[in-house]
């Protein structure tokens, strides 16, 4: 299915010429996905510290950076030959950090339904687990949609225009939220599915 994540490579175009830069300052695409996930942690923290709809209108901003910064550790790492071990644990437990950070504060707002919240943060954890345990039967790191890492930032980031624009929370919030739970599950299937189509049978014996 089509994400946002097929926009990646023009997006990575974008950034080459900052990735350049981070490079020639020496530095690393650790400290970029350090520097993402602690982003996560403040917006986070300054949610939960003034849970009112207006703060909500921080997350857009911060959104779209720790996409940036997502799409400069991997250019780090690969176009500059500094991957390493320590970088694919960070990066992939970064990413599932910072969305429990900037997903369960939402819960503090008040009109926020709490059931669905929760529920995003813990599919949007196992959806990622689905993607990287695609490499543990020798298929590719899967990034499958409909409701990838990108896909989600852009809805998370609508519903907090939205609501620090004014519009109160009620029954089409509820609504977007399950709804997004069902692509997430129907992430999850699409990227062990693929996965597992990825890997040849072992012939029989």
């Amino acid at each position: 299915m089509i994400t946002l994540y097929e926009l990646k490579p023009r997006f990575q175009n974008w950034l080459r010429p900052v990735a350049r830069g981070l490079h020639a300052r020496a530095i690393s695409a650790n400290q970029v996905t350090v520097a993402a996930l602690a982003l996560a942690v403040a917006a986070a923290g300054v949610i939960a510290w003034w849970p009112t709809p207006a703060t909500l209108l921080l997350l857009p901003p911060v959104l779209l950076i720790r996409m940036a910064l997502n799409a400069l550790d991997g250019m780090l790492a690969r176009e500059f030959q500094q991957p390493t071990p320590l970088g694919a644990v960070l990066n992939e437990l970064g990413d599932v950090l910072a969305d429990a950070a900037l997903y369960l504060p939402l819960v503090l707002i008040p009109g926020i339904p709490v059931a669905p919240v929760v529920a995003l943060a813990l599919l949007a954890l196992l959806s990622e687990f689905c993607g990287v345990t695609a490499t543990q039967i020798g298929a590719s790191r899967r990034y499958d949609g409909p409701l990838g890492k990108s896909d989600r930032a852009l809805l998370l980031g609508g519903i907090a225009v939205l609501l620090g624009c004014g519009v109160p929370a009620g029954f089409w919030l509820t609504v977007t939220l399950w709804v997004a739970n069902g692509l997430l599950m129907l992430t999850c299937v699409n990227r062990l599915r693929v996965a597992l189509r990825e890997v040849k049978p072992c012939p029989s014996r």
